[in-house]
This record gives C-alpha cells, sequence and structure tokens, in this order.
C-alpha cells in the first residue's frame, strides 16, 4: 500500500513505485509501459493494462485495479495485478472462432458481412461478390466418405484463393458455399473474365487420397453499387444468380438481373409460408393404396405429403418440396406427418386393412443423416407396431459407403422397419450396389410404365427388372398404373402382383382437411377417381 493523497506532486514517485513492485513479483514481471502505471494513479483511473515480461523475456498481460481505502483517517491506494495472459489467449482464439473458418481458414460470414459494409460506408469503388456452390457436393461426401469431402473443400479455397487477385477476399459461409469479393473493379465488365477463369481452374481434376475427383461450381455474381448498397442485398442477389444457375446447368456462371430479383422475393415469401406452416402444423397426410391386382386386395399404402396454405388450398409437394428440403426443413416436416399417420391410424385400419403395411418417403439427404433417422426410428417404436413401417428410399440415399450401410440399415433391421427402394431406374443403381442392400421392395418408376403395353423396349426394361428382383428376394411394385391397356400388360406379361396408381386410386384424404374429403378406396382396390384428388411424384 502507498499512502495517497490530493499532493500530485507525489504522483510520479508513485509510478517508480509501482514500477518497482512489478518488478519484486514472484512471476518476475517488468512493466514496460511506466506511463501507463503512473496515470493510473495520476488520473485516478479503476484498471489500466500493461504488456510485462517474465525474467526469461516471455510477455504477458497485466492487469492493474486500483482501489482507495481510508484506514486511520489516511487515504492508501492498493493496486491489484492479475496475469490476464491465458484469458487474453483464450479471448483471442475466440474472436479467431467467431470471424475464421476452423477447417480452410478462410474469414467466415460475419467477417466478410463487416469487411463489405465498411467498404461501402467509406464510398468504395465498384466491386463485385461470387457467390460459389459447389455442384453435388452431397453426394461426394457420401461416396468418399466426410474426410475426403473435407480436404476437397480445403483444396478448392486453395484452388480459388490462388486464382484471386491480391485485392481479392474469399470467405466460406456455408458448408459447400463460398462468397469472393472482387474489389476494385475499373469497369463492371472486368469481373466477366475473373470468374470464368474460376471456373475453369474449378474444373481441373483433384486428387485425395488416391482419389482423381472432378468438381464444378455453379456461380452467380453481383455488382455494387448497381444491384445493392448493403452486403446482404448484394449477396442475396447472388445467391440467386447462382440458384438459376443450379436450375437450369450447373457448373456455370450468370449476372443478377431484375428478373432474378422477382424470383428471388417469390422464393422469399414461399420460404417463409413454408417456415409459418411448421408453426401452425399445416401438413396433411393424403394416403395411397398399394393393390395386389391379382387378388384385388390392399396390401400397403403409402403417405403423401400436402400442404394447405393459407389461403386453404390444398398444394401438391412439387409447388414446394425442392426448396424444403434445400431450407433443411424436411425433417420437421416428416415428423408432422408421422404424427399424422399415429393419430388417424384408426381410420388407415378401416380404409386400407390393419394389416397393410405403411409407407413413409425419407429424402436422400435425411437418410443419410444418423440423427435423424435414430429420430425417426424411436418415433416408429414408439408406435408399437415399428414392422408394419417401411421407409422409401430413392436410390441416391444408398450411394454412401458409411452412415446408411454401417449403421442406419443395421437399425431399420433390428426394429423390422421395411426399406423400399423408390423410382427404380431413373437413379444411380448399379448391380454392385444392389447385391450390398438388403431391401425388401423395388419400386419401379412411372417412366417405364406409363404406355408400357404399346413400348417394346420398356417392356424389355422391365423383364430384366423383375428377374433382377427375383434374384435377389425382393418384392416388385409398378408405380404410376393409370390406365386398364396398362394393367391387362402387367397381368399378362408378367408376374409382378402390386401395383400403385391413379387406376386403382388417388391419393385421398382420410379426415377432413377443411375442404371436401376424398372417398376411401374399396376393399376391392378401386376408388371413385371423380372424387379423390392427387398428384404425381414423391411425398
Amino acid at each position: 500500500m502507498t499512502p495517497g493523497g490530493a499532493d500530485q506532486a507525489n504522483e510520479p514517485r508513485r509510478g517508480d513505485i509501482i514500477a518497482r513492485v512489478l518488478e519484486k513479483l514472484p512471476l518476475g514481471l517488468a512493466i514496460h509501459d511506466r506511463a501507463a502505471g503512473t496515470s493510473l494513479f495520476a488520473n485516478a483511473a479503476a484498471h489500466a493494462f500493461a504488456k510485462s515480461q517474465e525474467g526469461d523475456g516471455e510477455h504477458r498481460d497485466v492487469e492493474a485495479v486500483r482501489h482507495v481505502v481510508e484506514v486511520a483517517g489516511r487515504s492508501y491506494d492498493v493496486l491489484c495485478l492479475t496475469d490476464m495472459t491465458e484469458r487474453r489467449r483464450v479471448e483471442d482464439e475466440l474472436a479467431k472462432r467467431a470471424f475464421f473458418d476452423d477447417l480452410t481458414g478462410l474469414p467466415k460470414t460475419n467477417l466478410m458481412q463487416q469487411t463489405v459494409n465498411a467498404m461501402i460506408a467509406e464510398g468504395a469503388p465498384p466491386f463485385a461478390l461470387s457467390f460459389i456452390d459447389v455442384d453435388n457436393f452431397k453426394f461426394i461426401n457420401d461416396y468418399y466418405g466426410h474426410g475426403v469431402g473435407d480436404q476437397l473443400l480445403v483444396k478448392i479455397a486453395k484452388r480459388i484463393s490462388e486464382n484471386s487477385r491480391n485485392t481479392d477476399l474469399l470467405a466460406r459461409v456455408g458448408g459447400d458455399e463460398f462468397v469472393l469479393l472482387t474489389a476494385p473493379l475499373s469497369t463492371p465488365d472486368e469481373v466477366g473474365p475473373e470468374v470464368e477463369r474460376l471456373s475453369a481452374r474449378f474444373r481441373e481434376p483433384f486428387f485425395i487420397d488416391g482419389f482423381e475427383i472432378f468438381a464444378s461450381a455453379s456461380i452467380g455474381v453481383s455488382l455494387y453499387p448497381a444491384h445493392g448498397q448493403s452486403y446482404e442485398i448484394l449477396r442475396a442477389a447472388a445467391d440467386s444468380a447462382m440458384y438459376r444457375v443450379k436450375e437450369s446447368a450447373k457448373g456455370g456462371i450468370r449476372l443478377f438481373d431484375a428478373n432474378l430479383s422477382e424470383a428471388a422475393t417469390a422464393r422469399m415469401e414461399v420460404e417463409q409460408r413454408l417456415r409459418l406452416a411448421i408453426r401452425d402444423r399445416s401438413f396433411l397426410c393424403a394416403f395411397q393404396p398399394k393393390v395386389d391386382f391379382r387378388t384385388d386386395e390392399i396390401v400397403g399404402l403409402e403417405v403423401l405429403l400436402r400442404w394447405r396454405d393459407e389461403n386453404g388450398t390444398i398444394r401438391a409437394p412439387g409447388d414446394f418440396i425442392k426448396l424444403a428440403i434445400e431450407l433443411g426443413l424436411m425433417d420437421e416436416i416428416s415428423m408432422i406427418l408421422l404424427d399424422q399417420v399415429v393419430e388417424q391410424i384408426d381410420e388407415i385400419n378401416d380404409a386400407f386393412g390393419a394389416n397393410a403395411s405403411i409407407s413413409l418417403n425419407v429424402a436422400a439427404r435425411q437418410a443419410t443423416d444418423l440423427a435423424f433417422m435414430q429420430t425417426l426410428v424411436a418415433r416408429l417404436v414408439q408406435t408399437g407396431y415399428p414392422s408394419r413401417f417401411v421407409v422409401e428410399l430413392t436410390e441416391e440415399a444408398f450411394l454412401s459407403k458409411g452412415e446408411f450401410q454401417s449403421h442406419i440399415l443395421p437399425m431399420l433391421r433390428e426394429h423390422g422397419i421395411g426399406v423400399s427402394i423408390d423410382d427404380f431406374g431413373v437413379g444411380y443403381s448399379s448391380l454392385s450396389m444392389l447385391a450390398e442392400i438388403t431391401a425388401d421392395e423395388l419400386k419401379v418408376d412411372r417412366s417405364f410404365i406409363t404406355g408400357i403395353h404399346a413400348k417394346p423396349r420398356n417392356q424389355t426394361i422391365l423383364k430384366v427388372i423383375e428377374l433382377l428382383g427375383s434374384a435377389l428376394g425382393l418384392r416388385i411394385v409398378v408405380e404410376g398404373v393409370e390406365t386398364y391397356e396398362e394393367l391387362a400388360y402387367l397381368q399378362a406379361a408378367t408376374r409382378i402382383t402390386v401395383a400403385q396408381g391413379y387406376y386403382f386410386a388417388k391419393p385421398m384424404f382420410l379426415t377432413e382437411p377443411s375442404r371436401p374429403s376424398t372417398e376411401a378406396p374399396s376393399r376391392g382396390g378401386r376408388s371413385q377417381r371423380g372424387n379423390a384428388r392427387g398428384s404425381h411424384g414423391r411425398y
């Protein structure tokens, strides 16, 4: 403690005392900023920070806190010193993690956002934002494994950085998404050759762990100031342009324009309405039977998704399912549907029979998500009749060499949950893949069935699929039977027994969906087609 008072002449001496005290501390700290130590008392400051040094030369951060106390009528200054080195190190590390990506070392969204907005606030010259999305990265990740996928992202980040100008800035803003700031631009036309050169380099192979991997990227570009006055608006514009590339031809480049703005607005509106629909549980179950057309018995049913929008209109999944998957909303929607199936189980049994299997569609992205599938299986087990359910998956889901075949498929088998390969013939199937999968059912895509009685090539393909299914012990279900001629061909020329399609029944509601309900099918497998509503496609 040092005696204190109002005599300012003593303050320099107190600064010297502080320095000497620091030198005598067990840590051997020596203050290097004496002015800071002196001003702590001279200016009656409560806190001060100093860079100190140990005897071995290591620099450490020290916090000094001053307290003035009264003892026996005299005031004393009490100086508390705290070694803040470790705390500062942790704070620096947290700050780094907050602004930089752990995997690639690139800036994150927040740093890019602050940089761009600061440039705009300072009146920056024209620049461009390019939104770069790696095409089919989910497929690459599933096929080669997450380790290879991570290495690919690192190599992609390095390749983009190496082919950018020194004044440019690259950020990783999502799993397989990057934003490139190209600044400055002397003219708007300058960005075109830069992005085209980058796209060309992107298509060159990546060599990882002995694999030669080819990749491409869809790139959308926005310009400042033409397309927006903030990072948020410019990124949204580039994002919209990128999605238009995805819809037309992956691996391309597109500059934002006004028409894309309208499309982006429409997309955002649908997104908000979807999120509200999840909150309000505005999704409905429609059901379509699977019929043994040789005995006219219903052997199963498929649960199909419908959305009752804010106007009461029942919307088919083709209007929104792709966006819901992109936004990661399908997990919640799937659970809403499952809840409805359980709530309507009595109606299901009355309409289709208590032994009819219940098929649920699961997106490929969900099927390889162990956490989601564990939740789904747990919910199915909770119903008390898990073996009655069949999970319908597209062929893409079976491509993963990791999670699905190693962990998820055995989990389904453990609880007796069936597995169906949906839309067979239009995906990525191979004989080796089918040999590894212990599925129960193979559903032939409707594209092979439509008009099959008049298409010899489709007839040959169906015969091959039938033989394949028989050899692997898979029940064959044909989708999309709509006419008597199609059914007659199946009866006469194949040994297939189960079919699904509008000829038997359109998707129908079993409870009132705030609109005239459809009729349930008769046990003979036929329905009143004029009253039933539905649509083609999964979900």
